[in-house]
Parts: C-alpha cells; structure tokens; sequence
C-alpha cells in the first residue's frame, strides 16, 4: 500500500483511506464488514465525523481489537467549535468510536466562532493526548492564511476538501498552499457523489482504456489520478466489502504520460472559480 508523510514531519499514512459519510444507511453489519476489508486490504486511514449520524458507532465496532493499525480522524461542526464545545465534541466522538485518541481531529468547515477558539481547544485536546493533530476541512487559502497565522507552521496537519475528476478547483491554489505549508491535503467523494462518469460518455470511455491498459477498474484509476500529486490523499466511501478492495488496488497504480494526459483531457480543471467547492 502506497503511504506518504501525513503533514510536515506526520506520519506515514496510506494515500487511498476510507470515508464514511452515509455510510449508516444501509445495513450495519454489510458496513461494518467493508470497513474491515479495507482495513485487511491495507485502506487503514478511517475518516469519520460527528455530523455522520451512527458512522463513528460503526467505525468503532469495525476498528475493535486493531485501534493500533488505524489512522484514525473525526470531525468537529462548526457550531461546536469553542474551546469548550471542541473539547466537548472530542470526547463525544472518543466515547462513540470507542478509543481513547485520535490521530486526527478536523473543523468540519469554517463558522461562525472564532477560528483561534477552535485552534485552543484543539491545543488543549493535543496536550491531553486525546488528539495526536488537528487540520481543517473546507478551507479556501485566505481562511488556510489564518490558521496559519494562528498557529504557526508546522503545526495544521490536513485541509480535507472535495476532489474528484469533474471537481479540481482545488489543483489552482489549495493544493499549491499545502504542499508549500507541509499541509496534506485529503480529497474526500473521489467518485463524485453519485456522478461518476458512466461507460458512455467520453470521460468514461477514456477512464475503461486506461483501466483495460492496467487490468483494474476505473475507480482505481480515477483513485490513482486524484493521488498522482505529492502530500495529496483521499478517502473513497463504500459499504461492500469487494468495492474496499477494489479502491485499494487505486494505492498500487502507477499511471504513465500517455494516461495523465488522456484524463487530464477527458477532465480538464477549468478555471479557478471565486469560492471553494464543497458538499
């Protein structure tokens, strides 16, 4: 499984993870299971949040007994976000996963409280070892601009935002951002939210021959571009068990020249729009 540091001097951490937003409205048992063979299958980078209704229920039975092996982050709402109500969240989020950390802890996007409150409660979950970092999510660059200031470098471990091949407003500036802050950046709905693109089209023909080139799917094609960029991870959702280890196959793809240039042509990242896309 292909791994890379998690933010300046993070960890190493699996480029393909698993998502989990909506992933409590099917059976909980079929969930539970295409976590875990995710897990086997290497994908040990688990992203949840408190927003996901029964999700961090589920990941925490899918993680029993292997909390050690997993990459572990939740989500804060906004609303929550005062030092107090941080810590508050945190622990709730802890009780339901069933841990006593996280490796990861995130604003789900930016609010209405001051994001220096935010930052001192996650200081204070930090220096309580119940978080091991924090990032962002949903953040455009001035709003990255701030933190930073806030905090200092070094220290934002992600910006997680929307990333999928007919969605790459974020290759204009956040990426650039990051990848010169030593911020990872994790893409979350790779496959679009339900508009992957299908065989017919021009972008799914050209995502099948690239697939056929390489004997696997066009998810794991489309998961190899999206990762093709240095500090650049992402977190696909699925709860079937043979879809988690087909996303894995993603981690493994080393896609040429020729197969760059064809989905970049087939799925061009138009121009940089005013504000930053999310779902």
């Amino acid at each position: 499984m292909a791994e890379r540091e998690f933010g300046r001097g993070g960890p190493r951490v699996p480029v393909i993870g698993q998502g989990t937003w909506g992933i409590d409205a099917g059976p909980r048992d079929q969930a539970v299971a295409a976590l875990r063979a995710g897990l086997d299958a290497g994908l040990t980078h688990i992203d949840t949040a408190e927003m996901y209704g029964g999700a961090e229920a589920i990941v925490g039975e899918a993680i029993a007994g292997r909390r050690d092996a997993v990459f572990l982050v939740s989500k804060v709402v906004p609303d929550h976000a005062t030092r107090a109500g941080v810590v508050k969240a945190c622990e709730a989020s802890l009780g339901r996963l069933g841990t006593d950390r996280l490796d990861c802890y995130l604003l789900h996007w930016p609010g209405r409280h001051p994001l220096a409150e935010t930052i001192a409660g996650f200081e204070d979950l930090k220096a309580a070892g119940k978080i091991l970092a924090w990032g962002v999510s949903n953040c455009d660059v001035a709003e990255l601009d701030e933190a930073l200031r806030i905090a200092g470098p070094g220290v934002i471990a992600c910006n997680q935002v929307l990333y999928h091949l007919g969605q790459r407003a974020i290759e204009h500036a956040v990426i650039p951002w990051c990848r010169a802050n030593g911020v990872a950046v994790v893409g979350y709905s790779p496959f679009g939210s339900g508009s992957f693109p299908r065989p017919a089209t021009t972008g799914g023909r050209v995502l099948a021959k690239v697939a056929a080139r390489h004997r696997t799917t066009p998810y794991a094609v489309a998961l190899a571009f999206l990762t093709r960029l240095e500090g650049v991870f992402t977190i696909p959702k699925t709860a079937r068990a043979d879809r988690a280890v087909e996303n894995a196959a993603g981690a493994a793809l080393v896609l040429d020249r020729d197969d760059l240039m064809a989905i970049d042509a087939a799925f061009p990242r138009g121009t940089q729009p005013r504000s930053l896309p999310m779902l």
